[in-house]
């Protein structure tokens, strides 16, 4: 069945290819872009595929010669190369071959929340913080402070980012979940390793069209910022909370310096929360499916235990564990995030393969 996918892919990419070329198509520049767009989506399956085709049909030749007594043994070294590559590539171009999540290449809201730990769980809450930052900036994303709760030891009981980047979603949405801590305190004496959790929220930022929302339903408050921001936050009402009537969810930024800055990005904040509202609603109706994959899980799931005595971050949905606790708080994810990809496309891939 996928064969003939491809078949149908390619034929569209040749088509492309050739109104690309037109002159009629290269002077309508947003014809050109869209063209463009849908173009770069489809070279690498394009690439994987006629790969494939030549690994096959070099394997087709080699096994021509498996009758020539002479030529049977560079045939048959050559099939022992050919025919684990064809499947790796099979594998590949069925993973390729998945529907994509629309929202991958979307920006990001990202909350953190302390959880049970009192302020230890907010002290994690601020390591993860970092954590996140330092990932984005590795990868040059943009990351921007919405909104935060900060205690009087620099712990985070409650922070929102915007994280703005690239396939931002499609990396950072594995993270959403409760993240749990096991470590000595700093405040504790005598030695005892402490159990904290902080949860995550990642949500893909949404825009107007995606999600509407009717001005009735809002009720809108201004107030004074507080904390850093220099001292126009103590003279204006600068501050905006926005509270959705119907579902009763709230958000508020403060970290701009106007009231109209402040009240858009909270506008943004609310569009991804009704959402993910939407889709945790959908997630309960489809929990068994849900738990077979991957994806982005419960709110309430335990997802990643941070063991500092063992130096081991372990990950519960795909059971992986690694022993660099001190580079992954660092922003070194990128295995990990690598390996909750592949774990997810290839539950999806058998769903589908039922």
């Amino acid at each position: 069945m996928y064969m003939e996918k491809l078949e149908d892919l390619a034929a569209r990419y040749a088509e492309l290819e050739a109104r690309l070329a037109q002159p009629e198509t290269v002077a309508d520049m947003e014809l050109f872009r869209r063209l463009m767009r849908e173009h770069a989506g489809m070279e690498e399956i394009m690439d994987a595929y006629r790969e494939y085709k030549q690994a096959s049909e070099n394997a087709a030749q080699a096994r021509e010669m498996l009758s020539d007594a002479e030529m049977r043994p560079i045939a048959k070294e050559e099939l022992d190369e050919l025919e684990p590559r064809i499947e790796a590539l099979e594998k590949r171009i069925q993973l390729l071959l998945l529907p994509k999540d629309p929202n991958d290449e979307k920006d990001v809201i990202l909350e953190i929340r302390a959880g049970a730990g009192g302020e230890e769980a907010a002290l994690f809450g601020a390591e993860l913080m970092r954590m996140y930052i330092h990932y984005a900036e590795g990868r040059g994303w943009q990351v921007q402070e919405l909104d935060s709760n900060i205690t009087e030891l620099g712990g985070v009981k409650e922070l929102s980012l915007q994280v703005k980047g690239l396939g931002a979603y499609s990396r950072l949405k594995y993270e959403s979940g409760v993240h749990r801590v096991q470590r000595v305190p700093e405040t504790e004496t005598g030695g005892r390793i402490h159990t904290s959790t902080t949860t995550v929220a990642v949500m893909p930022e949404m825009d107007d069209l995606e999600v509407q929302i009717d001005p009735n339903d809002l009720r809108i408050d201004t107030y004074r910022a507080g904390g850093a921001g220099g001292q126009h936050v103590n003279r204006t009402d600068s501050a905006v909370r926005i509270t959705h009537l119907p579902t009763g969810i709230v958000v508020q930024c403060q970290n701009e310096r106007s009231q109209i800055q402040n009240r858009e990005q909270a506008m943004r904040m609310l569009r991804s929360k009704l959402w993910d509202a939407a889709v945790q609603a959908r997630n309960a109706q489809t929990s068994q499916e849900r738990r077979s994959q991957v994806g982005t899980g419960d709110r309430s799931e335990r997802i990643r235990t941070y063991n500092y005595p063992q130096g081991r971050v372990t990950d519960h949905r795909i059971g992986l564990t690694l022993y660099k606790l001190p580079q992954f708080l660092q922003g070194d994810m990128d295995e990990m995030l690598d390996a909750l990809t592949l774990a997810d496309q290839t539950s999806r891939l058998e769903q589908e393969m039922r």
